[in-house]
């Protein structure tokens, strides 16, 4: 692009609360333009059912994130397809964003890279991704027709995707390392009501095993140190999240211990022009609802720190 060109805002990173900042600073006739290195819509768009976005009962997430981001497109917000590599001169009046497809300046940024899940960080893991481990139901779950499944993992990802992986397994056995699970008391409910779902408590998985492929998990019991082989033919994994800021780690003063950003109720940063939303927040709750909110909120305080804006010359 050329050098002369100057965006308003530049959004980094394309799920709901990426998509719905570039709607509002759309529909703010700002001159905006959202950067996503893949498909649109982030962990959502990997997500098999959503059911808790008010005024829409239920929506499967690949057809809620292209909606979003036909939305911001109708409003105006630029999509580039391009991998952000680093930030330069962040804490300056013209902001540089390197990326892929070359250099992009702006007045403000919204960072907006979203998570990805933890890896467990055993044996066999990153041997076998791809041959029966993986990260995400909703993409590998067909794979598996007729066979056995473990799960890991007792938040809500466990447990929801752990339910959706029913439809196509014959069974599902969740592995949790504690003796209850931490998901809303809707999807424990669910799950224990479902025949095919079965639970192994007080309980880490040590090493994933087989040869070509998942054949079975080691594991120890927590309290009473007993280890133990569970035969399976895939291995789902659900610890937590880790947030996508390893390309912001050089900038001073963004990121917190646990590489997530820290913000204000307006979505700022610690740099002036900056801004960030969604998952990469330092935040209680990671939801698409409260997303789309943070992307709202820091789109409207983009625009007031855009009003205060004027390059010098001009």
């Amino acid at each position: 692009m050329s050098e002369q060109q100057l965006y308003d805002v530049l959004i980094v990173g394309g799920g709901p609360a990426g998509m719905t900042a570039g709607l509002y600073a759309g529909r703010a006739n700002l001159k905006v333009a959202m950067i996503e290195r893949g498909m649109p819509g982030g962990q959502a768009s990997t997500t098999h059912l959503i059911e808790n976005f008010p005024g829409v009962e239920s929506i499967d997430g690949p057809t809620l994130s292209m909606i979003m981001h036909k939305q911001a497109g109708d409003f105006g917000c630029e999509m580039i397809t391009a991998e952000v590599e680093k930030i330069e001169n962040i804490e300056g009046k013209i902001k540089k964003v390197i990326t892929s497809r070359g250099e992009y300046l702006t007045k403000t940024i919204i960072l907006t890279p979203g998570a990805e899940p933890k890896k467990l960080g055993v044996p066999g893991e990153d041997e076998l991704r791809g041959r029966g481990v993986s990260y995400c139901a909703t993409c590998d779950g067909a794979f598996f027709r007729g066979k056995e499944l473990v799960v890991i993992g007792g938040g809500d990802s466990a447990v929801e995707e752990g339910i959706y992986l029913t439809r196509h397994a014959s069974k599902v056995t969740i592995i949790h390392r504690r003796d209850q699970l931490r998901a809303q008391k809707i999807l424990q409910d669910r799950a224990f009501a479902n025949e095919k779902i079965s639970f192994i408590w007080d309980t880490v998985v040590e090493e994933i095993a087989g040869e070509n492929k998942v054949e079975r998990v080691l594991m120890k019991n927590a309290k009473t140190g007993e280890t133990s082989e569970y035969p399976c033919d895939g291995v789902f994994i659900y610890v937590g999240m880790k947030p996508n800021t390893d390309f912001l780690t050089e900038l001073p003063n963004l990121l917190d211990e646990s590489g997530y950003i820290p913000t204000n109720a307006k979505m700022e940063t610690k740099l002036p022009g900056v801004f960030a939303a969604g998952d990469v927040r330092d935040t209680v709750l990671r939801q698409v609802v409260t997303a789309t909110g943070d992307g709202a909120i820091a789109a409207f305080y983009a625009g007031h720190y855009v009003e205060l804006w004027t390059e010098d010359g001009e």
